[in-house]
């Protein structure tokens, strides 16, 4: 079900924060069919489409967009879609004759998402760049590493998923939301370094404020206190401190027992490198398991590190039912969860061009229109 049911969306593909935006969309019950070129590219033909989790949840056609016709199939589906996302570099879609104007010409009401880096307009808008590369710019990546150390790097959550997809996923609702009032459709211009910056709002605030410190790993959160940091065990696996609050750090010193006494005057800012070494060296007496016995049930905010291999066993996940395993793959659950139109995972990723006839006689083209396209090479289809 999902509440997002009975929208359609269509995905021209792309990598990374496009197709989860649209995951998070199809999560949520959305139609979304994904128009792949034919063939693929190198992260969606090579491997096992059941470990695609970016494009679970939807259908799949092949078009090629460097055909009249292939143009031509996208804006006849355009027509009947509520949405259209799409990932490439300002300017692409325009000269595929896919372009915003031409599309709102075609359907009014349509939603258009654009999904970039720097955004479609500024002196940068066309330069190639990644992840880390909008995180540096947005003043992410500077506040994220430990004193006296280079920046470290988040994976690739800050800025193409958390400011990237999700933002993009997030506007689109939006804009579908308003267009339900207006009747008009519009441009969503989600750009991974604007979602970066917003993700950064309250660091900014307390840098402001004098609370934050322009010097990495000194802060409150960012590995500088000895009450928020992750620790070594005994076993060479790691657990993680979030004692912020008076009361949560008590229940820490409680925990600790005769050891509490190192760590009077919490907010001692001139005495946590001290503190955090001795933090280090009680930590490290115990392995990761024995540490969970000792705040199993408590106040202190603790949680073990875990690894990828590890998460899905952890009680509480299986307890919410936090990943999905079908005993071949696992992968996490849509979220968030609703009280009565839970999104769900309906279908692994489809294979290139495998709806591509089932989709086209869905929205009305003829079964001969069908094989005039296949046969000049406009659309491909991997099904009968």
């Amino acid at each position: 079900m999902g509440p997002l049911q009975g929208l359609i969306i269509i995905e021209i593909s792309g990598i990374g924060p496009g197709p989860f935006a649209a995951m998070l969309l199809a999560d949520m019950g959305a139609e979304v069919i994904r128009v792949e070129r034919p063939g693929g590219s190198m992260f969606t033909a090579s491997h096992n489409p059941k470990l695609d989790f970016l494009n679970r949840n939807k259908r799949c056609i092949s078009v090629n967009l460097k055909e009249k016709d292939g143009v031509d199939t996208v804006l006849t589906l355009l027509e009947k879609a509520d949405a259209l996302l799409e990932g490439n570099r300002p300017g692409v879609m325009e000269r595929l004759g896919l372009g915003p104007d031409i599309c709102l010409a075609r359907n009014p009401t349509l939603v258009y998402g654009r999904m970039t880096g720097w955004g479609q307009e500024g002196p940068m808008a066309k330069e190639a760049g990644h992840d880390i590369n909008y995180i540096a710019l947005s003043g992410a990546l500077h506040g994220i590493g430990r004193a006296g150390e280079k920046p470290a790097i988040p994976l690739n959550l800050v800025g193409d998923f958390g400011g990237g997809g999700l933002m993009l996923a997030y506007g689109m609702v939006c804009a579908l939301l308003e267009a339900k009032g207006s009747g008009k459709g519009q441009v969503v211009d989600a750009a991974m370094i604007d979602g970066a910056a917003t993700l950064m709002a309250s660091t900014f605030a307390a840098n402001q404020a004098g609370f934050w410190s322009d010097e990495r790993g000194t802060n409150l959160l960012d590995s500088g206190s000895h009450f928020y940091e992750v620790y070594e065990t005994a076993d060479g696996k790691y657990i993680s401190l979030g004692s912020i609050e008076p009361q949560f750090y008590a229940t820490l010193l409680n925990k600790l027992g005769d050891d509490a006494k190192h760590f009077e005057n919490q907010f001692d800012m001139g005495n946590w490198a001290q503190m955090k070494g001795k933090m280090t060296e009680i930590i490290k007496g115990k392995t990761r398991d024995d540490w969970d016995t000792v705040f199993a049930g408590s106040d202190a905010c603790y949680a073990p590190v875990l690894s990828m291999s590890e998460v899905r066993h952890h009680p509480h996940h299986q307890a919410r039912g936090t990943f999905i395993d079908d005993g071949d793959v696992w992968q996490p659950a849509p979220t968030p969860r609703f009280s009565r139109t839970n999104g769900e995972l309906r279908c692994a990723a489809a294979t290139i061009g495998e709806h591509t006839k089932e989709v086209l006689r869905e929205f009305g083209f003829s079964d001969e229109d069908i094989k005039k396209r296949l046969e000049s090479g406009a659309i491909h289809s991997h099904s009968a």
